[in-house]
């Protein structure tokens, strides 16, 4: 199903736009013209990713500073270890819209921890 964000023209380069789904969805456009849709909730802590900072392709988390690759989801900076889901972007008729991954979200208050390798 494809989600309804907003009007191309509406969501300027450099800025996000926060769709109130479960869980919530953040669509950016890069100062390069690129959008890209991820989960809009740090893997690390509750914090909202569309009020990070964005620079290039990678988004960093308002709240202790962890970088997301908007690309891949990766988490790319600690203290968050955990990737964030991403999701199709199209744009038809001027229209930018999500089309959300099959991939259940991570359950609230998931923690991931380093696995040390046995020796």
């Amino acid at each position: 199903m494809m989600i309804p964000v907003c009007r191309l023209v509406d969501l300027p380069r450099g800025e996000a736009f926060r769709l109130e789904t479960v869980p919530p969805v953040a669509v950016f456009h890069t100062d390069d013209g690129e959008l890209f849709a991820i989960d809009d909730t740090c893997t690390h802590q509750d914090a909202a990713l569309s009020d990070g900072w964005l620079e290039g392709c990678a988004i960093e988390c308002p709240l202790h500073a962890s970088k997301f690759d908007l690309r891949t989801g990766l988490a790319d900076g600690l203290p968050a270890r955990l990737p964030v889901r991403t999701h199709q972007v199209l744009v038809e008729h001027g229209m930018v819209y999500v089309l959300l991954c099959d991939t259940p979200p991570l359950p609230r208050g998931t923690v991931a921890y380093p696995v040390k390798a046995s020796e």
